[in-house]
């Protein structure tokens, strides 16, 4: 592994070596495994009248006039008009005067940019300029786009990659010679150099399936190894059925569904058992897997043990903290003293919720990463309970089961991964699934338009504010990026302040420190903020009832199991919830796969329907599998490329379980590295 810092590259010093850090690059080994996140095509240019609107064209012209400036050398803008019977396009570029004495009359260039249309004329900002020599040498090629952050630019990224490429030595590949022969896999290097610089098309898919294999390899055997320290294990932790649980059911003000019974029935055999539980429950957002984890907490504090809920985000741990409290407050059992322990816990409140865990006197803990932190001791920690799986890491999975004696572990995901892949990612897990909703959800009523809409969304949401309402507008972006046509947060934000006059609009996204995200959502969540433009942050966030409106810019950019998690956030209250996908794109195939989400709101049917539709060929469609810890590979979109992966591991553990053959030493080495990598990420 190369470790090396990143100012060993020529042209990188302290300020951009700070920029690489904002997007989590700190050496060179990390660069190299940082993959485009995009790719940009360079095609044949196109007569003026075959151009696509609000897409990215690239134009041959002849200059008749020369361009106009106006204004002056501080601010200024250049026109320059191209005409073809019928079309007329106009060419603006702004603070560029210069362009003046190389836009000369008669001379012929290549002109690429996206097409709008403005007051009735079809316009270009700020197009590219190529002689027809040099654009000639771009053609059919691809050009990496990598995710940036503001001051770090994509030539700077793609720069430091390839002297990397050209300077390190050549990677050792440690995936076995009869494993790439057989499933016809490429070298690692070759891999490496085609996944940032690909020749063409053909080129990238080889790389990028040996690369998306190697993801799932590694991740599969490290859980099949798991999964064998922990199999069988015996529940050291006997838990006996108990009255209070059926009292808690027998007065909730709803009834709990069969599904979720069912399931329920699952999870009190599973801690009645001998052997520890290890279970994943799965169920579509608002199925009502919370009410089982508090079931499952409050058998386990019956019994006198201690139980431990885990979720991603510190917002979604008050809430979940609040909705418990309110439970055992209504059913007389507030003895159990549940706690709330986050990053921001005061270290008063801390060094209080420690000593109440080591003495168990609290038998009810919910928090963050916070829980498993080396200062956190349990007395007898019988189960542990992780929300939204998909967010934490194979070793997150076991962390908490090391506190003591192993703990029955229940996992919980609102992620609709069809069971054939959920057999293959939660392998060390049995699996329930709730597939059914509470009678009284009212269904979202879901629209999938253009760009041409928007004027229309804004007064529907502006009318759902004035009726006391709010809403989420998601874009895929936390602010412009060079090469991706693409709407992002910072710029829409501003945008609707202008358009949407009177109304709170914020912005949030993942780049925030944690203390601003929280207030964010907790204003959010309050009512003092009417309208949320976000990334997918809030794709596993808060319960917020009132917001009634889901608005997502450039649908065609997430996958469909994404833009169902981020639906999901809304249609949590009495009111009718609306659904806004705008696609950013004309293509045929994108309003194919959107309309999946038009006709379902059910998650797993929709999961399985984008498997059919997508498939490996999907080369440069978008990740969606959230954050499991794959840099390229994607559940939904790399199915196939996923079952060979486990296939392949399976073979190898059965020839050589403890990695002893001479072939298998630097996959060894590399499975080390793979696991204490995971036991750093979190801290332990």
């Amino acid at each position: 592994m190369n470790t090396e810092p990143l100012t060993t590259l020529k042209g990188i010093g302290e300020k951009t070596e700070k920029l690489f850090a904002k997007v989590g690059i700190y050496n060179l080994q990390q660069l190299l495994h940082y993959y485009p996140r995009d790719y940009d095509c360079y095609a044949e240019p196109v007569p003026l009248r075959e151009c696509r609107q609000e897409e990215k064209n690239a134009v041959y012209g002849r200059i008749v006039h020369s361009p106009s400036v106006k204004g002056n050398q501080r601010k200024s803008i250049v026109v320059l008009e191209l005409y073809e019977e019928p079309v007329r396009l106009q060419l603006t570029w702004f603070n560029m005067p210069f362009l003046r004495s190389t836009l000369k009359k008669g001379s012929v260039f290549i002109f690429r940019g996206k097409i709008q249309e403005k007051s009735g004329r079809l316009v270009m900002e700020q197009p590219e300029i190529f002689t027809p020599a040099a654009y000639h040498e771009l053609l059919a090629s691809l050009q990496p786009v990598y995710g940036l952050t503001a001051g770090l630019t994509n030539k700077m990224v793609s720069k430091a990659v390839a002297q990397v490429l050209e300077r390190c030595a050549p990677a050792q590949d440690y995936l076995p010679e009869k494993i790439r022969a057989r499933y016809e896999l490429c070298e690692i290097n070759y891999a490496l150099h085609e996944a940032h610089f690909p020749k063409d098309q053909e080129h990238l898919k080889t790389a990028r399936r040996r690369i998306v294999f190697e993801e799932f390899f590694l991740f599969i055997l490290s859980l099949r190894q798991l999964k064998e320290q922990t199999e069988g294990i015996t529940n050291a932790f006997p838990i006996r059925a108990v009255w209070k649980t059926e009292e808690v059911i027998e007065n909730m003000p709803y009834r709990l569904t069969n599904a979720q019974m069912r399931v329920w029935g699952e999870l009190e055999r599973d801690l009645k058992g001998h052997t520890r539980m290890a279970r994943l429950v799965q169920g579509d957002v608002g199925s009502g897997k919370t009410i089982l984890a508090f079931l499952a907490m409050i058998m386990t504090a019956e019994n006198g043990y201690q139980s431990a809920l885990m979720v991603p985000t510190e917002v979604l741990a008050r809430q979940h903290y609040e909705s418990l409290c309110t439970l055992l407050k209504e059913n007389n059992l507030t003895e159990y003293n549940p706690r709330l322990l986050t990053g921001s816990t005061k270290a008063k409140e801390r060094r209080e919720i420690y000593a109440s865990l080591e003495d168990g006197s609290c038998k009810m803990v919910i928090g963050t990463h916070a829980l498993i932190q080396e200062k956190v001791q349990y007395k007898n920690l019988a189960l542990v309970i992780t929300d939204e799986q998909h967010r934490f890491g194979v070793r997150q999975r076991t962390a908490l089961a090391e506190k003591g004696e192993p703990p029955n572990v229940l996992v919980m995901s609102a992620t609709p991964i069809p069971r054939t892949l959920a057999i293959i990612l939660y392998g060390d897990l049995s699996i329930s699934v709730i597939d059914e909703l509470p009678a009284k959800r009212l269904p979202i009523k879901n629209c999938v338009v253009d760009t041409s809409y928007r004027p229309k969304a804004y007064r529907f949401i502006t009318r759902q504010v004035e009726l006391g309402r709010q809403a989420y507008v998601i874009c895929p972006m936390v602010e412009e990026s060079e090469g991706l046509e693409a709407e992002n947060v910072t710029d829409y934000t501003q945008l609707l302040k202008k358009e949407l006059p009177g109304i709170t609009v914020e912005m949030l996204h993942g780049q925030m420190k944690a203390a601003q995200k929280n207030e964010i959502m907790e204003r959010f969540a309050s009512g003092e903020i009417q309208v949320l433009v976000s990334t997918t942050v809030v794709e596993v966030g808060v319960n917020v009832p009132n917001a009634t409106v889901m608005m997502v810019e450039n649908a065609e950019r997430f996958g469909l199991a994404q833009l169902h998690q981020l639906r999901g956030r809304v249609g949590r209250g009495e009111h009718q919830s609306y659904c806004i996908f705008i696609r950013g794109n004309k293509d045929q195939e994108t309003a194919k796969r959107l309309e999946i989400l038009n006709h379902s709101n059910d998650g797993f049917y929709i999961a399985s329907e984008d498997l059919k539709l997508r498939g490996s060929g999907d080369l440069l469609g978008t990740r969606q599998s959230g954050d499991m810890e794959f840099q390229m590979a994607d559940i939904f979109r790399d199915a196939d490329i996923l079952q060979k992966a486990s296939e392949a591991a399976s073979e190898l553990l059965a020839d050589d379980p403890y990695f002893e053959k001479p072939e298998h030493e630097l996959l060894k080495k590399v499975m080390k590295s793979y696991l204490d990598l995971e036991n750093h990420d979190i801290g332990l």
